[in-house]
């Protein structure tokens, strides 16, 4: 661990210094959006609209092979950019990605931070996310003020990262200093709803000093939450500054950092509820589709989770010799989480039996108080590459070799509280009259230090075909100790993951190719009594994917198709695991994932079409502890669905256009053995967009209506501590926002 003492503290710093934000909120949105209304009365010449588009040839800085554009990379990948991020008003990665068919919720909590799958396998929040192309903690509240674009890697991961689970990668790109010399930026934002949350930010950027050597990208913003579910009310604000200093001319130095911080009151999720005539073991039933907007757990008494973070990078670039680029960055992330809920879970029967993974009957439930405060979250990484193009052997190649140190540590409060504190019912009622807030379960401290070397290499074999090649050597080592000093536990292991692809450009508008790729994940048996094996490591899970695909891009149109077979292990509890040495985990079978994705858009006269559908086959095999899972589809992944989105523009009347938008996910297991299924749903959004241009201001209006038709539906079915969980989709909201640019 001495690579990182010379700068890396042993734990997180936190600041004594808060921002704070005092606005009258409402009141200064609608005073915005008044003059906005007034300046867009004026008669202008209006400039042209950008396109929403997620699957373009943006960078993708996630793949791990730099700039190549998506119509010529052998993989699965989306970037959604800042104008559709507008356009949408996604205020969470979870609101850009549901664009994308591949995607969907995976106990995505409203108030909470995001959960989501993709080609049916939950993505870790530890693990599968990055920010500048460096690992991050998911575990919290990430504001998208500050992001210029939201990249989607989909499919096993491990060229790209030593551990993740299989299925994407996601990675936050920020907001940089534009780069003419001459070109600034001046916008301010305003926005009303969903529910009654109003907002208001400010995007400032420009280039200073001598030759305009210096560049800066300030974004701000404040949020009151007051969203369509009652009593979740709350507020956010974000505070992110980044600069560059260009050297010389082949040398650049790059930062940037910011500041947020989210409090807001949680909201619990619904569940199955027990069989009336066999609460123990019949066939439970799902609930009569609910009011989405009741917060069936909120109390007289409960308080806010808090979610601040510090997150930043340091990133220098130079040019070499002979065509050789040398990058070194380094990011940080220091997070503090208030983790607070007033809980359901399970309830007590007249019978005095328990139900841990379920409601009863007539929608009753056991309540919680839970809190786990003063939570710290830190992470740290340190890259170094150098890539470069060169012919070998008469043959070109873009090689690239890194270097990657980083940590993740977690520490927390000595105790936390998961305390009883009465009952409620889905009706809303309940019987809870004081909280329940002394903390009395032990809390686990984590530890986790990784090297990875990494090597890539794109061949062009001909004009037409590549090869491309990666190679991943991950060394780690993991250590967890609950916090009173006991079940200490270790983990020390390498391995390689490799990476290989072959394309092939049949004409210049189509191309296919394959791909084969590994990840790995790692689990340890818990030490505690009840196992054989306690505090033994597993082999490390590997998990295996196969791609073909077919892309095709002419003057207004694109398209692709991909197959993909992801297979994964899995790992589980033999035995009766009730008294001591009667448990062992072990390797379990795995879970298969075979799919088919499409997506397509074109653009005919006024009319802009995108389409993407996904149809996954999620199965478990090869399971011996409970060999009856065998051939049961995966829980809360949908076979099939289907995104898509079509605009008009108005020829005249320039800069208006509207959009619809449709998602349609059919039906879901919600039980293991299949005999609780949840119903498919489809949901309708509508937008106008106005973009106009008065006298150098550019004013550009959203008026949206999301879920059109106003359908009730249950979202998810999740299944998280052993417990059924279900959430109910959003009624119809309305959306009104302004951003102007001067």
């Amino acid at each position: 661990m001495a690579f990182f003492s010379p700068f890396f503290s042993s734990s997180s710093r936190r600041s004594s210094e808060r921002l704070t934000c005092r606005v009258t909120h409402i009141a200064s949105a609608v005073a915005c959006l008044a003059w906005g209304f007034a300046q867009a009365q004026t008669q202008a010449q209006t400039p042209a609209v950008s396109e929403i588009t997620i699957t373009g040839s943006a960078p993708s800085q996630v793949s791990g092979f730099g700039d190549v554009p998506l119509r010529k990379a052998p993989f699965s990948a989306v970037t959604i950019d800042q104008q559709t991020l507008q356009d949408i008003g996604a205020q969470r990665v979870s609101d850009a990605l549901r664009l994308d068919a591949s995607v969907a919720d995976s106990y995505n909590s409203p108030a909470y931070w995001d959960s989501l799958s993709v080609r049916g396998y939950t993505l870790n929040n530890r693990y599968n996310y990055r920010r500048e192309g460096l690992p991050i903690s998911a575990e919290t509240m990430i504001g998208m003020d500050n992001k210029e674009r939201i990249e989607l890697f989909k499919g096993t991961s491990g060229i790209q990262a030593g551990t993740s689970a299989p299925g994407g990668l996601v990675n936050y790109v920020v907001k940089r200093p534009p780069t003419a010399q001459d070109e600034t930026l001046r916008s301010a934002n305003a926005s009303y709803g969903p529910g009654r949350s109003s907002s208001i930010g400010l995007d400032l950027g420009g280039r200073f000093g001598q030759d305009q050597v210096l560049g800066y990208r300030l974004n701000a913003a404040y949020e009151n939450l007051n969203p369509y579910i009652k009593n979740t009310e709350g507020h956010r604000h974000l505070l992110a500054l980044a600069m560059d200093w260009r050297l010389t001319p082949d040398s650049r130095l790059e930062w940037e950092i910011e500041r947020s911080e989210r409090q807001q009151m949680g909201v619990n999720a619904y569940s199955l509820l027990a069989n009336a005539t066999d609460p123990l073991n019949g066939v439970p039933t799902v609930p009569a589709t609910v009011d989405g907007t009741r917060n069936i757990t909120r109390q007289a008494w409960s308080v806010p989770g808090v979610f601040a973070g510090t997150t930043g990078t340091l990133r220098f670039k130079q040019n070499l010799d002979g065509g050789w680029l040398w990058t070194t960055q380094y990011g940080a992330q220091r997070l503090r989480t208030d983790d607070r809920l007033s809980y359901a879970f399970g309830c007590t029967l007249q019978s005095g039996d328990w139900l841990g993974d379920k409601y009863c009957s007539n929608g009753g439930f056991d309540l919680y108080d839970y809190r786990s405060d003063k939570e710290r979250r830190s992470s740290d990484a340190l890259q170094t590459e150098l890539s470069a193009q060169m012919r070998l052997a008469g043959l070109r190649h873009d090689v690239g070799v890194s270097v990657m140190r980083s940590r993740l540590l977690d520490r927390l409060s000595d105790k936390q509280a998961y305390n009883w504190a009465g009952t409620g019912n889905i009706d809303g009622t309940s019987d809870s009259p004081q909280a329940q807030p002394t903390p009395g379960e032990l809390n686990t401290n984590r530890s986790e230090y990784t090297t990875e070397i990494a090597l890539k290499d794109r061949i062009e074999l001909n004009s037409d075909t590549a090869l491309w090649l990666g190679l991943r050597h991950t060394r780690l080592h993991r250590a967890s100790v609950r916090t009173d000093g006991s079940r200490p536990e270790q983990d020390a292991r390498s391995f390689n993951t490799p990476w290989l692809a072959i394309t092939q450009q049949i004409t210049p508008a189509y191309l296919v190719y394959g791909s084969y790729g590994e990840g790995i994940e790692t689990d340890i048996a818990p030490n505690r009594s009840r196992y054989t094996n306690a505090g033994q490591a597993l082999p490390a899970l590997r998990s295996e994917q196969f791609e073909v695909g077919i892309k095709g891009q002419w003057t207004h149109t694109r398209w692709q198709a991909s197959l993909f077979d992801i297979t994964r292990p899995q790992s589980g509890d033999a035995g009766l695991c009730d008294e001591d040495n009667t448990c062992t985990r072990q390797i379990d079978g795995e879970a298969r994932h075979r799919g088919l994705e499409l997506a397509a858009g074109t653009k005919q006269g006024p009319w802009s079409l995108d389409m993407g559908a996904a149809w996954i086959e999620a199965l478990r095999q090869n399971a011996v502890i409970k060999p009856s899972v065998n051939g049961q589809r995966a829980l809360n992944v949908p076979r099939m669905t289907l995104r898509g989105l079509a605009q008009y523009h108005f020829a005249g009347v320039p800069g208006l256009r509207t959009s619809l938008r449709l998602s349609r996910e059919a039906e879901r297991h919600a039980t293991e053995d299949g005999s609780v299924k949840l119903p498919g749903w489809t949901t309708l959004d509508w937008a106008w967009h106005y973009d106009n241009l008065t006298q150098g201001t550019r004013t550009q209006w959203t008026v949206a209506v999301d879920n059109l038709a106003d359908r009730h539906y249950w979202r998810e079915s999740p299944k998280q501590f052993g417990h059924y969980y279900l959430y109910a989709g959003a009624p119809r909201t309305l959306r009104v926002a302004l951003k102007t640019s001067f």
